[in-house]
Parts: C-alpha cells; sequence; structure tokens
C-alpha cells in the first residue's frame, strides 16, 4: 500500500517540550561578536545531548547560478572563520573553485536553536588541508582516498572494491596524502542566532561584519 505523505505529515509538531528545552535568549546580554556565543551554543547543544551538533547544511551556488545543499561536517571555527573539507573535484568543491561564497546553518532542535553563517570561502594550503585529514579517524582517510566524490558509480560493487583498497591504504599508511582532499574556510559576513519561542515570539540575532567590526540587530520571526 502506498504511503500517504500528507498523513504522515498532519499530525506531526516541533519542539515537543518532553524532549525541547526552549530557553530565554536575552540578546542585550549576547557578546559583541558571534565566536564566542556560537561556541556557547554549541556546547549547549553537546551538553543536551544533540545527536550529532558538529553536522550542518552547507548551500553553495555553481556557475550556471544553480543552488546546492548537502550536510558536512564542522571542522572547526576561530577567528579566521568556519571550516569543512571535502574534495576540490566533487560538486561542491567545483562550486567553491567558481562561485567562492557559501551559507552554513546548523540546527539543534533539543533547544529549538539555529546559527546561519554566510560569507566568502577560502582554500587552506595543501599542507594545512593534509594535516585536517590526517589529524582524522582511519576511516575519513579511507574515505578521502577513495575519491571520485560526485562521480557517477557504476555499480555498488565498484564502490566496495574502490573502498576496501583505500582502507588497506589508510591502516599500512595514515599519512598517506590524498592530493584533491582540502580545507575550506568561510569567512562570516553576517552569523544569525535563532532561539524558538513556546508562543512563536522567535528571538533572532543578527551580527553583522562592517568595515569598523561587528554590529548587532534583531529581526522580525
Amino acid at each position: 500500500m502506498e504511503t500517504d505523505l500528507h498523513a504522515l505529515l498532519r499530525p506531526l509538531r516541533v519542539w515537543d517540550p518532553d524532549v525541547t528545552d526552549l530557553r530565554p535568549f536575552d540578546p542585550d546580554t549576547a557578546p559583541p561578536t558571534p565566536l564566542p556565543l556560537f561556541t556557547s551554543w554549541f556546547a549547549d547543544a553537546v551538553a543536551a545531548g544533540q545527536p550529532e551538533p558538529h553536522t550542518m547544511s552547507l548551500a553553495t551556488v555553481d556557475g550556471q547560478g544553480e543552488p546546492d545543499v548537502r550536510i558536512v561536517m564542522l571542522h572547526g571555527a576561530d577567528a579566521d572563520g568556519w571550516s569543512f573539507a571535502t574534495h576540490r573535484s566533487s560538486r561542491k568543491g567545483r562550486a567553491l573553485g567558481t562561485h567562492p561564497y557559501a551559507a552554513l546553518a546548523f540546527y539543534w532542535p533539543v533547544l529549538g536553536r539555529q546559527v546561519r553563517v554566510r560569507g566568502p570561502v577560502t582554500a587552506a594550503p595543501a599542507q594545512e588541508s593534509q594535516a585536517d585529514l590526517h589529524a582524522r579517524s582511519t576511516g575519513a582517510l579511507a574515505a578521502a582516498l577513495t575519491g571520485r566524490q560526485s562521480e557517477e558509480l557504476s555499480s555498488l560493487e565498484e564502490l566496495r572494491r574502490a573502498s576496501r583498497t583505500a582502507w588497506d591504504r589508510a591502516r599500512e599508511n595514515p599519512a598517506e596524502p590524498s592530493p584533491t582532499w582540502t580545507l575550506y574556510r568561510l569567512h562570516p559576513r553576517t552569523v544569525e542566532f535563532f532561539q524558538g519561542d513556546a508562543e512563536r515570539r522567535h528571538v533572532r540575532l543578527e551580527y553583522r561584519r562592517t568595515e569598523f567590526g561587528w554590529s548587532r540587530g534583531l529581526l522580525w520571526p
């Protein structure tokens, strides 16, 4: 029997009070720059048991102006920006090579919180990119060595063979390079913090980078 999508959607609700802690957020107490608040909210998400709080949506635009979005993993955030990695030959790597601007979105439903980051993107030098890769797990290296991300695949058996070979290489040489693997940094121009509210009076605080530093302002929900 065919599943009725609308029947599944109708009873669903967001922010069930049994599993979601909608905390008050006073934007007047927010720090003057966004990174400390992001770090604090990230720590809150971890402490609240949010699964995979380091995953985020990455949106890019290709050379034809067509948008794309996918889930990637945060590799770090500091004064230089928010970082993630991929093959520069992948679909998102090619898009960033053509249009080096992107947006990130974090969603932590256990707290009813979102963080959105937008800005230009730069690629780290090859040595730094490889160091980032080799600081990760054997599985991460094996996946990077498998390569050919976003290319057409003829069969799952072809993937299994390539993956087995890559795992063997990763175990035998944990320092083996993956030449196309690239660490990217998004340098934020805007960072928005969204705190959900049970009465739908959501608080949205946006940081905007100016020539004089960061400014802050509220947005209507």
